[in-house]
């Protein structure tokens, strides 16, 4: 069964630094475009950056130029770097990735249980 994993979140000052990681596990044959979203108290989820599986990234305006997303293949991981974090960046964090289980099957997306991450002023 695969399986999505965040780690990395935590209680962090404005203008501070977090890394969140996301590890796959399970059988996986291969795994197409990652993403992190992120979901703040009383608001939709939002769409934080993406990862394709060619290194193409794509980043929401709020966090474009802090934040960077990076997949390491091999490791079957995603990483979301966040520099010069603002007390709005506080949220439940989710990793998301489009697997496939098998040959004879399509990509499904999965979704980690999230991680917080809290940001102070």
């Amino acid at each position: 069964q695969v399986q999505l994993v965040e780690s990395g979140g935590g209680l962090v000052q404005a203008g501070g630094t977090l890394r969140l990681s996301c590890l796959a596990s399970g059988i996986i044959v291969s795994i197409s475009d990652m993403a992190w979203y992120r979901q703040a108290p009383g608001k939709q989820r939002e769409l934080v950056a993406t990862v394709t599986r060619n290194d193409r990234t794509t980043y929401a305006d709020s966090v474009k130029g802090r934040f960077t997303i990076s997949r390491d293949d091999a490791k079957l991981m995603a990483y979301l770097q966040m520099n010069n974090l603002k007390p709005e960046d506080t949220a439940v964090y989710y990793c998301n990735a489009d697997i496939k289980e098998s040959y004879a099957r399509g990509y499904v997306a999965y979704w980690g249980q999230g991680t917080q991450v809290t940001v102070s002023s």
